[in-house]
Order: structure tokens, then sequence, then C-alpha cells
């Protein structure tokens, strides 16, 4: 990068300010699409921060191509294995059974932990969809309202969605941040944890008791799964476990010294593409063929599933063009230097950052993109531990979790589908994205101290 190092330091904050305000009047104020917005600020940063022609077309290729080979397989591959779990009904499997192992009192802890664990692999909306109905049915025969039971879900998936890979956002972020998706899982499912139990059954149960909610008719009249023709329980639990256990261990492999005999098989079988390819295989005919699928059939779930992953995958490459301009600009080394002399951690300056890009623009996936790039730019984040990085990864997930409200379309989908009006959803949704985002970030702050 022929001028990176010898930009004046003045300028690049200014360039900073300008494009990245630019990107966010781009998005809130024209409407302008995510992907655009984010390209065109980028570029604006390069030139205004006087970089030459040829390093920021270098960077804007360095971010697209870099960016994309470590996410592309792991987004196409983890929304086919959602694409079949959705549509065996294993997501119905999970809710019912943990329902009726917790029963009806407990029944809240059920939703949440099921929405957790669903949310990894299948998409937000997807997994609302599928499950509210057993929530709504839970009301409607305790007589409670509707929030104790779909808060507790809400919860949960927003936390298998944000903080616990395979799920897209933990997965692009543990990418740009370089660290090994194994410590991101277990970081993410200890800070997951925690925020489930806050943010689903402590704060559901206080909702439904000040907001007595009905169950929606156009919801209340959908018809039951046959639940005879639904996969079992042990089956659909072994199938999400198999990428995970298996990105777990090539992980432990690489610090434990018992495991070395048997690491380099471990690490080939851990890696993050093919433990999902496995799970999507075995899902394939475990679920598909077993459960009346044809392989034609199964084509086509699976190639309908692809749809929305190019908009996800352009977003992140772009996001991506962000991180490299930044970079190679030499405001990393700035943002550096302002960060170690005002003694911050870097878990706590990712959330702050995280967290103002998702105020301002409502996108979780902007959000995380931007503070991903933003804190991968800077000097020494490669030198740090694993552990550390996957608290990092955590907090920027909290952060692009939290106030939800107008410019965010989970707000709307959940005010349509739980028939809320906009004051009573920033009461009860909003509140719950933020005391989810905020318990994970605390958790991950937590952790970082000790590693």
């Amino acid at each position: 990068m022929s001028g990176a190092v010898t930009l004046n330091p003045t300028q690049l904050i200014l360039a900073a300010v300008i494009g990245l305000v630019l990107l966010l009047v781009l998005i809130i104020k024209f409407k302008i699409h995510a992907m655009i917005s984010i390209l065109i600020g980028a570029i604006t940063i390069g030139i205004i921060a006087g970089m030459p022609f040829a390093d920021i077309v270098t960077a804007v290729n360095d971010g697209i191509s870099n960016t994309l080979k470590g996410i592309a397989l792991l987004v196409g591959l983890g929304s086919m294995f959602g694409a079949i779990l959705e549509a065996s009904g294993g997501a119905q499997t999970l809710a019912i059974t943990m329902v009726k192992k917790f029963g009806d009192e407990k029944a809240a802890w059920a939703l949440g932990i099921t929405g957790l664990v669903i949310a990894m692999p299948v998409f937000f909306d997807a997994g609302l969809i599928i499950l509210i109905p057993l929530a709504f049915s839970l009301a409607k025969r305790t007589k409670r309202s509707s929030l104790f039971y779909v808060i507790p879900l809400l919860a949960g998936l927003a936390v298998g969605h944000a903080f616990i890979p395979p799920t897209p956002g933990p997965v692009l972020v543990a990418t740009m941040l370089n660290v090994d998706l194994g410590w991101v899982i277990l970081i993410g499912i200890v800070c997951g944890a925690f925020a489930m139990i806050v943010a689903g059954p402590i704060w559901g149960s206080i909702c439904g008791k000040k907001y007595m909610i009905p169950v929606p008719e156009h919801v209340a009249n959908q018809e039951d799964f046959d639940e005879s023709k639904l996969p079992k329980f042990s089956t659909i639990v072994l199938i999400i476990l198999i990428p995970l256990v298996l990105i777990i261990l090539k992980s432990l492999a690489g610090v434990i010294p018992a495991m070395a005999p048997v690491a380099p098989v471990l690490t080939f079988l851990g890696e993050p593409f093919l433990a999902l390819l496995i799970a999507t295989v075995v899902a394939m005919f475990v679920l598909g063929t077993k459960h009346g699928y044809s392989l034609k059939d199964l084509e086509k779930i699976m190639t309908k599933s692809l749809e929305p992953t190019g908009l996800i995958l352009l977003v992140t490459a772009c996001g991506g063009v962000l991180r490299y301009m930044l970079q190679y600009s030499g405001l990393g080394d700035v943002i550096g230097n302002a960060v170690a002399s005002a003694n911050l951690p870097i878990v706590l300056v990712a959330f702050i950052v995280a967290a103002l890009v998702r105020i301002c623009v409502g996108s979780a996936t902007v959000a995380m993109t931007m503070a991903a790039g933003i804190i991968a730019a800077m000097p020494g984040i490669a030198a740090l531990s694993p552990m550390y990085l996957a608290c990092t990864v955590a907090a920027i997930a909290g952060g692009a979790t939290v106030c939800s409200h107008f410019n965010d379309s989970g707000f709307w989908l959940v005010k349509s589908l739980v028939g809320l009006d906009e004051k009573t959803n920033l009461k009860t949704w909003t509140i719950m994205e933020t005391l989810v985002g905020c318990t994970g970030f605390v958790v991950a702050l937590i952790i970082s101290f000790f590693v």
C-alpha cells in the first residue's frame, strides 16, 4: 500500500467521520440499499484520506475476496441445513418435546432453549414463524398473556441468531477477526445462556403479568402439526450437534496434548465448512429421504434456501471493503492508538461501536459488519488470544442486538405476528433485545478479564 503509512492522521479521522456519516445518511435518510451505501462510504473514506486510486481499488478487491472466501460456503451450507430442518418438522419436534418435558409451568424455559437451538441453523424470521403457533397454543391453554411464552421464544431466537455459529452474524465477525469458530461457539453459548435467561423467562414473566395480550385470531386458528409424522427428538438433537461438536473438538485438539494422536483427523473434520457439509448430508438422508422427500424435492428446498443468502453475502463483502479501506489507509492505527491512550478494553469498544450503528441503522448485519471492520483494522488484534477475540465477537453481537426500534424489520415482524401496538412493542420487544445484547456483552466482558 504505497501511501498508507504516510497519510495525515487528522485527514484520516476526518475522512472516516465523513465516510461513515455519509453511509448512515444514505441508509437512513435516502433508503439506499446497505450494500451500495457501505461501498460508497468506504470509497469516500479512501478518497478523502488521500489514498492513491490504485490502493483504493486494491482495498475493494481484497475486502470482497478475503471476506467471501471465509464465509460463502458456511452461509450457503448453513442455509441448506436449516431449510431441511425446517421442512422436515424438526423445529416443531424440538419445541413440542421440550414443552412436554418442562410442563406448562416451565414451558417458557423450554421455548427459550428451543429458540436458541433452532436459531443457530435457521434464520430468525423463519424460526419465529415456525414456532410462534406453539407459544400461542400454550397461552390459550393456560389462559395467560401470550407474552409469557412469546418473549422467551423471541429471546432464544435472538440469542441463537446473534451469538452462536453457524448463524451468519458471528461467522462473519469471527472471519473478519480471524478467530477460530470453536472458541466463538463456546463463548457464545456461555454468553447466550445468561442472555436467554435474563431476557427470556425472567423478562417474559414480567411482561406477561403487566400486559394481557390475547392470542391473535389469525394464528389461533392455524392447524397443528401431526406429531406422528414429525422426526424423533433425539435424531434432531444429534444432527444439530454434529457441526457444533466437530468444530469444538477441532479447537480443543489444538490445545490439549492428550488429543495429539487424533488432532489431524479432528482438525480436518472440524473445519467449519466440512463439519456443516457432513451435517447437511446427514440431514438430507435422515430427515429428508427417510421422511418421504425425494432427492428432487430436497434439491428444490435447498435451492430455495439460498435465495436470501445473496443479500447477506453482498452486504458482508462490502463490510469487508470497509474494513480493508480503514486498514490500508492507516486509520486502524489511529483508532488503535486512541483506544490505547484511553485505556478502554477492546471488548468495550467493540460493543459501543456495534451498538451505535445498530441504533442508527437498525440492521444487525450492518452493525456487525461495520464494528468488525473497525476492530479488525486496529493494530495488535492478531496478537490477542483466541479466547479474548471470541469475547470480542460476542461483544459485537451484543451491540448489534440492542435497541431494536422503528428502523429494524424485526420490530415490525414481531409487532404484526404478536398483535402489539408500537408503544407496547417498544416496552416489551425492544427492552428484550436490549437485555439480550447487554447481558451477553457483560458476560463477555467479565470473561475477557480472565483471558
